[in-house]
């Protein structure tokens, strides 16, 4: 099998495992959508208070729960079933691409339906329609890859679950600035360029960072 499927394989398996458990469909998407329902209350009925700060709470919501999903979605397989997909000889680095892939799905699915409620519960208003796709496309893939190798140093050892911290709080500081500075510069005027090559470049980073670390990150499971 090429290289393209089996990380389409991987993907596969683990979309059917979402949509059998329904993990983010029914627990995180709801708890994300609470959490953007809440921060009005918490903070005041101010519209126009609230319309300035709804994107940067939308991608803060985004970030902490994003992470979350690539994390539950590649550590939800047992020892025996890692222990299975390394006897089949997949390639390491075509199994981290085929998690990333069913992470990056659901969270896109995340964001658009945390976007929607976003735009009604706080009164955003849309700029830069031609940006927005391509920030969204990013943020989601720079989470799953983030998670996903996040995933992998848990699964990789028994003390390797307090590296993930320092892992994930710096790396989705690009992605958090970018997201949130793309469309304050769009709302202002200005070219969001820069700030989505930060996020292309961190994206980049996480991807080949990831291929390099699944064979070791394997190898130490």
């Amino acid at each position: 099998m090429s290289f393209r499927g089996q990380a389409l394989t991987i993907t596969r398996r683990d979309l059917n495992r979402e949509r059998r458990s329904g993990e983010v469909l029914w627990v995180t998407l709801p708890f994300g959508a609470v959490a953007l329902f809440l921060m009005p209350i918490a903070i005041g009925n101010d519209i126009p208070g609230l319309a300035d700060i709804g994107v940067g709470l939308f991608w803060l919501v985004v970030m902490l729960f994003g992470v979350l999903i690539a994390i539950r979605q590649t550590s939800a397989e047992t020892e025996a079933q890692r222990d299975m997909v390394t006897m089949t000889g997949i390639d390491p680095a075509a199994v981290f691409v085929g998690k990333a892939a069913a992470s990056f799905l659901l969270i896109l699915l995340f964001e658009l339906v945390l976007g929607a409620l976003t735009i009604v519960l706080y009164d955003v208003e849309l700029v830069g329609l031609a940006f927005i796709p391509v920030v969204f496309v990013l943020a989601g893939a720079g989470l799953s890859l983030l998670g996903t190798i996040a995933a992998g140093i848990v699964s990789s050892g028994r003390n390797a679950a307090a590296l993930v911290p320092l892992l994930v709080a710096p790396l989705s500081v690009p992605l958090l600035i970018g997201a949130t500075q793309s469309y304050e510069a769009l709302s202002l005027g200005r070219s969001s360029l820069s700030w989505v090559l930060m996020m292309a470049i961190t994206v980049l980073v996480l991807a080949v960072a990831g291929v390099l670390s699944a064979q070791p990150l394997q190898e130490s499971g």
